[in-house]
């Protein structure tokens, strides 16, 4: 039994013709960039999410660069964030021209860590720091109320990853809640992915709404040729809207089914030699990956590829350990959780659609 990582193509079923739909038409009316099906989908992501706005973007990294510029952070100033996470939650500090800083994740959680900021916050170089990345790794939200609660005390801003978390909570409350701006990626591979790159931000601030609609659209927002501030190109495509909008009302169902066979995966795997993911009190993870640690992980690895199980590692290499971090002047053993994880963690094979027969091979396997 051949077991894929992922197998985006078996709901197709469940949203296909409407969406080729949908696509038709938009294809038959030219309408390709803005429009009708941007703000429907504003408008539904906005209340999927429990926030006032949303902002559509072009992808992930856009929402976050988005974001960061709405909330004035630029040159001179620092942004916290953790070096166990895609490249996209620090590339999107310097690509504001913002200078990195990162502090260590909690073991249990992978998720930052709150005493960790807070060290940071107060040393000499914590002085310079505006704002904080919290990433809701894997689908489970970080500990925002300590987060949230230290960086207001300092008086900065926070920016939620959210990539991995979409209808993710944490004490009841989800991504935007705690946060200036929750931003979000809709890759294919996401819990909620498009048919390429897409993404967006959320808030419940007017004022940082109508920023991030004019920066991703070229500085305007109602006017075609009135550009109120200089932006950049980072709108959400109207296809890939429209697209999202049909996939969206299928979000609920199919993360009902991952938190189900994450369940499952957890009872098979007790008691086995290899640690099974934590869950904080109070938290309901949507389990994008379910990841699994072992002191064995790239024999285990090696071992399901040979029996024709594919798998995932997220990520090998931590972010302050990445040669496009190296002027930062980060050395191995500086984030020693975050370098610990990276050596254990092992994605297993997740999605809706997945069988319980083939759940049950890999666990056999495992």
């Amino acid at each position: 039994m051949k077991i894929p990582f992922n197998d985006l193509t078996a709901g197709y079923p469940d949203y296909l013709e409407e969406a080729m739909a949908r696509i038709r038409h938009l294809i038959e009316h030219s309408r390709f960039v803005g429009g009708k099906e941007i703000e429907l989908f504003e408008e539904e992501f906005a209340a999927y999410c429990g926030t006032a706005y949303a902002v559509g973007c072009a992808n992930g990294t856009d929402a976050l660069v988005v974001a960061l510029k709405a909330l004035g952070i630029g040159p001179g100033d620092t942004v916290v964030t953790v070096p166990a996470t895609f490249i996209a939650s620090a590339e999107a500090i310097e690509a504001v021209g913002a200078k990195v800083a990162f502090v260590d994740i909690d073991p249990d959680r992978f998720t930052m860590d709150p005493s960790a900021l807070q060290s940071y916050l107060d040393s000499p170089a914590g002085t310079a720091v505006k704002a904080v990345i919290p990433v809701h790794l894997y689908g489970q939200m970080a500990d925002m109320a300590s987060i949230s609660a230290i960086a207001r005390k300092k008086g900065l801003r926070i920016v939620e990853d959210a990539a991995q978390a979409h209808g993710a909570t944490v004490d009841g409350k989800g991504p935007g809640y705690y946060g200036d701006i929750a931003t979000f990626s809709f890759y294919p591979g996401k819990n909620l992915g498009a048919f390429g790159d897409a993404g967006a931000a959320v808030t419940n601030n007017p004022a940082l709404r109508e920023t991030m609609k004019m920066l991703a659209n070229h500085g305007r927002w109602k006017e075609k040729y009135t550009h109120s501030i200089v932006g950049y190109n980072a709108r959400l495509d109207t296809i890939q809207a429209a697209i999202l909008r049909v996939k969206l009302r299928q979000l609920p169902l199919w993360t009902e089914k991952r938190v189900r066979l994450a369940a499952e995966y957890t009872t098979a795997l007790a008691g086995k030699k290899v640690q099974v993911p934590f869950v904080a009190e109070g938290s309901k993870p949507v389990f994008h990956l379910y990841v699994i640690q072992s002191g064995a992980r790239d024999e285990l690895q090696e071992r399901l590829a040979a029996a024709e199980i594919e798998t995932g590692v997220h990520y090998p290499i931590p972010l302050h350990l990445q040669p496009a971090f190296s002027h930062l002047g980060y050395r191995e053993g500086d984030f020693p959780v975050s370098e610990n994880s990276s050596k254990r963690v092992l994605s297993l094979p997740l999605w809706p659609e997945q069988t319980d027969a083939q759940l049950a091979r890999v666990c056999s396997l495992i």
